[in-house]
């Protein structure tokens, strides 16, 4: 086992940590109507995504707490940004409630893993990740969309076009599991 492995406090967890409480800074920027100190902060927030990731896999730093603060900031971020949006009327809150279920229903469907003593395997599907790519999307658009107005006509595809993926990848991840835990052996 190396250091890096027993050892919590890595650059790639400090740097998620600082992903964290990026999110408050974000949120009140949002909520002063500062949309372009916000773009840059979300941007910043996605930056830091990218750069804990690399330093973790080239520099072997990978971590249990990172496994776990990682997405965890990434979630964080990512509904923060659409409830607010959406409290703005910057983004529809059925967007917003659509992304949010999906995430809660996958929450939930890991706590009920844990409480009947079930393997937890919490790896991202292609749908998954496709999902997290286009909310991403999502919220950059609606804040340079506040900079430089976007055609409304191409917004609105947009939305329909997050909300089905997003959809379509929680009710893959339910499915994936369902099969999966029906075919784990009983005790």
């Amino acid at each position: 086992m190396n250091v890096s492995s027993r050892n919590s406090l890595t650059l790639p967890n400090i740097i998620t940590i600082i992903r964290i409480l990026l999110t408050p800074l974000f949120i009140i920027l949002l909520i002063q109507g500062r949309y372009g100190q916000a773009l840059l902060v979300f941007l910043l927030a996605g930056l830091s995504d990218l750069v804990d990731g690399l330093i973790a896999r080239t520099w072997q730093q990978k971590t249990p707490l990172g496994t776990f603060l990682d997405p965890l900031a990434d979630k964080l971020l990512l509904s923060s940004s659409f409830v607010a949006l959406s409290v703005f009327r910057l983004m529809p809150a059925w967007l917003t409630v659509v992304v949010i279920s999906r995430d809660m229903t996958l929450v939930l469907g890991i706590i009920l893993l844990k409480l009947t003593d079930m393997p937890v395997i919490i790896k991202p599907s292609r749908a998954g990740k496709w999902t997290a790519a286009l909310q991403v999307m999502t919220v950059l658009l609606v804040l340079v969309g506040t900079l430089w107005p976007l055609n409304a006509n191409f917004l609105t595809a947009w939305f329909w076009l997050v909300g089905g993926v997003t959809a379509l990848s929680g009710i893959q991840y339910v499915y994936r599991e369902l099969k999966r835990v029906g075919r784990t052996p009983a005790d």
